[in-house]
This record gives structure tokens, C-alpha cells and sequence, in this order.
């Protein structure tokens, strides 16, 4: 027979299995990026509107801050000054001496970083959200960085919940050799929104009306943890990069084929070995290789064609999160 006091300690052991204290203190402070790239208009929309009008993001005893982050590109509404203000957010560029002979987006990414970072530092923001579309048919996405993250899974579990039956689908970027460097990368919780289809310059209802849910949905969910809600665990099902495909070029390095008309628009649908992938001008089809199903994203994005990457290959499969409660609580 179990005594009481055994009784007690096992239950308290599965509390604490099940139980993963994993933010000592409660979330603070909350950046929202608009205009990392400044065609992207949705996010520059919405983080304009919240500047002048901030009700809706705020949330009792969270800062949250809404902030342009490549304000010349937004008023060119070109995606980059310089260089793509979303891939240097790494040492090297970072350390570099600030001086007027830098390019503009590494001047602004050492701006952003003092502003906002360092990671984990005393003063800086704990989850910054990077509001981005995509000329590719996705949907809502939400872009991880880090698949062991019990915090960013339950909060991603809680963003699909609550848009269903919506879709909304997890990209995650974790790669040993495809190093991103992101904007929102100085966060200890990085969060990249992506929606579309969108063209770059323009707006559409719709995909603002999603966004805005989105992000409406997150801060709910910080919202909720720092009231102390305990979060069970949960699962979620997410796509994992595994390599960028280029369209095939010719000898001048030139595009030889395009995206086939059977895989455009196909974002996060099976492709199997032998499923067309390109066609030629003279209409020869060439097919995908290897021996696995993948699914592809980003297919024909327009801001990816200078990047040499006509789509990416995914695989499928399932993420876990531990039960999480703010201790504070």
C-alpha cells in the first residue's frame, strides 16, 4: 500500500516533470519590427498605425513597442538600402568600427542591436516579433529558429489554435550550415511572421486582417503566461529546412527554367521524386530526384531570385513542448 506522504512525493515529482519553469521572471518587454524590408507593407502598415494608435497591442504590465526598423528603405519602398538588413545580424558585422563608409543596414543593424540586445541582457527585449510578407503562396506562417524552445512551441501551439481553422504553419530555420542572422536574432524569443500571398509594394485586406490576428493572438498568449496560466504540454507539427534549390541556370549563369506550373503555389504540399519542379521555354520538364517526399516553401518568391533560390526543400515532423507556468506565479 502507498502512504500518503508517498502519494504526495510522486505527485510532486510528476508536477515537476510535467512543470518547466523556464522563464524566471515574466515577459517585459515586446518588440514588434515592421520594415525590415521596406516593401514588405503589410508590417510597415500596421507598425505605423500602432505608433500613432497603440491600443489593441498593449497588455497590462507588458511593454510592447511597435518600431520601424529600415526606415530608408520603407520611404524608397525597396526592400534594401544596402544589403538585406535580415542576414547580418551576426558578430562580424555587429563588432564592425561604425563609421559613414559602412553600408546604411549595418550602421541600422548596430543601431537596432544598442536599442534592443544585447540577448539576455539587463535591459533588453525579450521577444521581438518580425513582421514580413512573401510573394509566395504560404498563408500565415511562423518562422522558429530553435526547436527546443518550450516557450516559442506552446506559444506557436497557442497561435494555430486560436486562428483554426485557419492554417497557420511552422518554418523552422534550425540548419548546422545555413547560418540567417536575423533581425529579431538579438531576442532571447525570436519570432518571424511571414504572410502571403502578397506583391512587394503593395497591400491586400486580407492578409493585414491575418497578420493583425497573428500578433494579436501572441500578445494573448504573453498576456496569459505572465498572469501565471499554466500551459500543458503540447505538440506541434512544423516544416524543417533542408536544402535551398536554385532554378537551373545555363553556362552565363542565367535562369534556364521556371518554377513548373504544377508545383507554383504549392507551399507546404507534398512533392514526391519524379513531380515536375521546372520547365524549360522548349517545354521540357525537369522533375524532383531522390527517393523522399518534401515540401516546399517560399516556391518563386520574388525577393529570392537575387539569393539564387527558387524554392526550399522541408521535412515534416513534430515538435514537443513541456508544460511551462511563469514562477513569478
Amino acid at each position: 500500500m502507498w502512504t500518503d506522504s508517498q502519494r504526495k512525493s510522486d505527485k510532486k515529482l510528476l508536477g515537476e516533470m510535467t512543470s518547466c519553469h523556464i522563464a524566471e521572471e515574466p515577459i517585459k518587454k515586446v518588440a514588434i519590427f515592421g520594415g525590415t524590408h521596406g516593401n514588405e507593407l503589410t508590417g510597415v502598415f500596421l507598425v505605423k498605425h500602432w505608433l500613432e494608435n497603440g491600443a489593441e497591442i498593449q497588455r497590462t504590465g507588458l511593454e510592447v513597442k511597435p518600431f520601424i526598423t529600415n526606415p530608408r528603405a520603407v520611404k524608397k519602398c525597396t526592400r534594401y538600402i544596402d544589403c538585406d538588413l535580415n542576414r547580418i545580424f551576426d558578430l562580424e558585422n555587429l563588432g564592425k568600427k561604425m563609421s559613414e563608409d559602412l553600408p546604411y543596414e549595418v550602421r541600422r543593424a548596430q543601431e537596432i542591436y544598442h536599442l534592443f540586445g544585447p540577448k539576455d541582457g539587463e535591459d533588453s527585449y525579450d521577444i521581438i516579433f518580425d513582421l514580413h510578407n512573401t510573394t509566395s503562396n504560404m498563408g500565415c506562417t511562423l518562422i522558429l529558429e530553435d526547436s527546443r524552445n518550450n516557450f516559442l512551441i506552446q506559444m506557436f501551439h497557442y497561435i494555430k489554435t486560436s486562428l483554426a481553422p485557419l492554417p497557420c504553419y511552422v518554418y523552422l530555420i534550425e540548419h548546422p550550415s545555413l547560418k540567417y542572422a536575423t533581425t529579431r536574432s538579438i531576442a532571447k524569443y525570436p519570432v518571424g511572421i511571414e504572410v502571403g500571398p502578397q506583391p512587394q509594394g503593395v497591400l491586400r485586406a486580407d492578409i493585414l486582417d491575418q497578420m493583425r490576428k497573428m500578433i494579436k493572438h501572441a500578445l494573448d498568449f504573453i498576456h496569459h503566461f505572465n498572469e501565471g496560466k499554466e500551459f500543458p504540454p503540447c505538440a506541434i507539427e512544423v516544416y524543417k529546412i533542408i536544402e535551398k534549390v536554385d532554378y537551373p541556370r545555363d553556362e552565363n549563369g542565367e535562369i534556364a527554367a521556371v518554377i513548373h506550373p504544377n508545383l507554383q503555389d504549392q507551399d507546404w504540399k507534398p512533392l514526391h521524386p519524379g513531380d515536375p519542379m521546372f520547365l524549360t521555354l522548349d517545354g521540357k520538364t525537369m522533375p524532383l530526384g531522390g527517393d523522399c517526399i518534401v515540401y516546399p516553401v517560399f516556391v518563386n518568391e520574388a525577393a529570392y531570385y537575387e539569393k539564387k533560390e527558387a524554392f526550399a526543400k522541408t521535412t515534416k515532423l513534430m515538435l514537443n513542448a513541456k508544460s511551462i507556468r511563469c514562477s513569478v506565479h
